[in-house]
């Protein structure tokens, strides 16, 4: 398995902090924020690599950091080749753009590089093995205004993904979806099809899965524990101030 941590974006929300350094090596309670995602990973036995996809403005900050990161797999850091927010891939081009680069042909795991979590990820890849399709992680936010900043999802009692709306003004639920997604290698080559037939929507991950749980199942894995997607200032302050391990 191969597990793509996803560190190309801008983060302009997250300015002047962002303007000239990566948000996923900004520092959460002392440890840049990667090294978090880093760790979850590695902690995943059949993992045999972890690529990290980033931008030719932040590209040396990540192959700095992957030289001094150690977690007992290999890492390997891959330039998308943009320098600007105008040129940017976004989410779903990134994706495609490392399993072009790589020649990925194996199952893949795909994390946001601004998503903190405190459970493990074995229990989430064990159940998208056992439905044996593309899963996506999901959490309970709880209230449905913050909801509304996320992709709500709705589950049926096979927990497939039975209604999926990317940041809707009136939410029908508080289960949002993560940025974390498990691919089986068979449903890889689904990615080429949504970008031939989307090129408008590559920025946001949720399109492409909304898009995908019409062609194939589509499960979703609800994490107990706590998550914090760093997308402003606010958020990053609060994890900043959480429990997080050192």
């Amino acid at each position: 398995m191969k597990a793509l941590i996803l560190a190309a974006g801008y983060a302009t929300r997250l300015y002047p902090l962002t303007k000239e350094f990566p948000k996923p090596l900004l520092k959460v309670r002392g440890r840049p924020m990667i090294n978090y995602i880093a760790d979850k990973v590695s902690g995943i036995a059949d993992v045999d690599e972890i690529i990290v996809v980033t931008n030719s403005k932040f590209c040396k900050d990540f192959l700095s950091w992957a030289k001094s990161f150690k977690c007992g797999k290999k890492i390997r850091i891959v330039d998308d080749l943009t320098k600007n927010l105008s040129d940017r891939r976004g989410a779903v081009g990134d994706m495609k753009f490392a399993l072009d680069k790589v020649k990925i042909k194996d199952d893949l795991l795909v994390v946001g590089g601004d998503n903190l979590i405190t459970d493990g990820l074995n229990k989430f890849i064990n159940f998208a093995r056992k439905a044996a399709g593309p899963s996506v992680g999901v959490y309970d936010i709880k209230h449905k205004r913050e909801a509304a900043n996320y992709g709500v999802v709705k589950l049926d009692r096979f927990k497939r993904i039975a209604d999926f709306k990317e940041k809707p003004k009136k939410p029908a639920s508080t289960l949002v979806a993560m940025c974390l997604y498990y691919f089986p290698r068979e449903s890889l080559g689904l990615l080429k099809e949504y970008i031939q037939e989307n090129k408008g929507k590559l920025d946001a991950t949720g399109f492409y899965i909304d898009w995908l749980r019409n062609r194939v199942p589509v499960y979703g894995f609800v994490f107990r524990g706590t998550w914090y997607d760093i997308g402003d200032r606010k958020f990053y302050n609060r994890a900043n101030k959480s429990t997080l391990p050192n």
